[in-house]
């Protein structure tokens, strides 16, 4: 008995051990794919040759393993010392965006081209896609970097998408990058600039704080914030939020302004600064009241709230004097039958259900535009650059939206629930590295991340003013996606670098 229950043993531990054989190994026992094309344009007048670098960087975890293989697209110039040669880090938002916006939009040596006035769908291919001759190369190196679950980035190994889908998580696994990005090409002495749109934003202020931690402190010269999204009060237009309906009314006012539904012979600049002082005077004053108010005050609100936004009396006070910002969208033109954008209140599209509270089919400033962007990238990406890969390329990540941690804490760290912000991060890497300088692009029309939401966040959290720039642009979300901002937006970023390289 003894001895068949020795044997019986000897056969359980035997089916275990190939069992444990069989199980995959996690290990990842490639290189990492890299794609390289030796290619040369004229910039700000300048002839440059460059190298277009589309390449995967692994990321590893503390014990040495890979985690991931977060994918950039590099422009670097030739045949020069690059020791101290000056390079941008850009990136998009969402959070579950790639880089592909400021990609083709501005930044790259080619970009796609839609209708300026913001009147015209960019329907089907073929689209315009020209050279790009106000592109940065011939001041800075370009690096475009799509964060994990977008582009080709995914997770390898023995990563988890928890891992890189956080606030926290996405900022590490791109200061990671960053730091062996500056290493392998020898750029420690470089000034190193950031670019970020939209969430991006949010991503800059935390990355500035990261990279001075984690054994390697590396300062930032410069960041670049395209529509800003630090705090995320100030851009979240849901009921209860007092002080996003303070910081829409700016931008509401302009978008009427532009649609003529208000502010009649007066300038935008007139009629935004009117908007301005009326929210933080009365309008503010009226916020805080609540029920407190009486029925005149009331309706004196209302008057000035139909003045600014071109909106019914009727309807500004069945709102209680608090207008959410999707139905100011589907509002603001309702008799016409159109909702308005979100990225870009310029945009307009016929609605298919016009009694509905807000727009049924989606942000026309997207729809409008998105197809142009997408295509054009595909193929340049394949014909242009001779990137060949045998999954697509996702401009906005799968599955991410509703898997995303946004606690800016450590996970089990107590948490209060609040709005998210990386304004504080900011503000103390800036007072921490007094040599950075911060440079905000705002779109007048940006129903999404309102200007005077910008204005707002950096006259708070102890921002060293002197160091912020604050510019305007008349358009959106993507201002570049308008000719006149684009010329201003490329000037006043060489403007804003000069100042750190000469």
């Amino acid at each position: 008995m003894k001895k068949n229950l020795f044997i019986f043993s000897l056969l359980y531990l035997f089916v275990l051990s190939a069992f444990a054989q069989e199980e995959p190994s996690k290990e990842v026992k490639r290189d990492p794919i890299h794609f390289e094309k030796a290619m040369s344009g004229t910039f700000n007048g300048q002839k440059i040759d460059y190298n277009a670098v589309v390449s995967e960087t692994f990321l590893r975890n503390k014990k040495g393993e890979v985690t991931a293989g977060m994918w950039s697209t590099a422009y670097i110039r030739t045949g020069t010392d690059s020791s101290k040669r000056p390079v941008t880090f850009i990136f998009n938002g969402g959070p579950g965006s790639a880089s592909v916006w400021l990609h083709m939009g501005f930044f790259g040596p080619k970009v796609v081209k839609t209708d300026s006035d913001a009147k015209i769908d960019d329907g089907a291919a073929p689209y315009t896609f020209v050279d790009n001759p106000q592109a940065l190369l011939d001041m800075t190196d370009l690096v475009f970097i799509d964060p994990i679950g977008t582009g080709f980035s995914q997770v390898e190994g023995v990563g988890k998408n928890e891992d890189f889908w956080s606030l926290n998580g996405d900022a590490s696994s791109i200061v990671q990058f960053m730091r062996i990005w500056v290493t392998q090409h020898g750029r420690w002495q470089a000034p190193k600039f950031i670019a970020g749109e939209s969430f991006g934003t949010t991503r800059a202020a935390k990355i500035a704080e990261v990279l001075e931690g984690g054994g390697q402190t590396m300062a930032i010269n410069g960041i670049i914030l395209i529509s800003q999204a630090l705090d995320y009060a100030g851009s979240s237009s849901w009921e209860d939020n007092i002080t996003s309906f303070f910081t829409y009314l700016p931008s509401m006012a302009a978008t009427a302004w532009y649609h003529k539904k208000a502010g009649a012979g007066k300038t935008l600049g007139e009629f935004v600064q009117e908007a301005r002082d009326f929210a933080y005077g009365d309008y503010l004053t009226a916020l805080y009241k609540g029920e407190k108010q009486s029925e005149g005050e009331k309706s004196s609100i209302a008057d000035k709230l139909a003045y600014f936004t071109g909106l019914d009396k009727k309807f500004i006070l069945r709102s209680d004097n608090q207008i959410l910002m999707h139905r100011f969208k589907k509002e603001l033109l309702r008799e016409e039958g159109q909702a308005i954008g979100t990225l870009d209140g310029r945009y307009y599209a016929t609605e298919t259900d016009k009694a509905a509270e807000g727009p049924v089919l989606g942000d026309p400033s997207s729809y409008m535009t998105g197809a142009a962007y997408t295509a054009t990238w595909n193929d340049y990406l394949t014909r242009e650059l001779g990137v060949m890969m045998d999954r697509p390329y996702y401009t906005s990540a799968v599955g991410m939206g509703g898997n995303w941690n946004w606690k800016p804490v450590p996970d089990g760290a107590y948490l209060e629930p609040s709005y998210v912000s990386t304004a504080r991060s900011l503000s103390e890497a800036m007072h921490r590295n007094t040599a950075m300088k911060v440079m905000v692009a705002n779109g007048y029309y940006d129903l999404i991340t309102p200007f005077f939401d910008a204005e707002y966040t950096f006259a708070r959290h102890n921002f060293p003013q002197e160091r912020i720039e604050m510019k305007y642009y008349e358009a959106g979300h993507m201002m570049y996606n308008h000719q006149e901002d684009f010329d201003a937006l490329a000037k006043d970023i060489r403007n804003f670098i000069t100042q750190m390289i000469q």
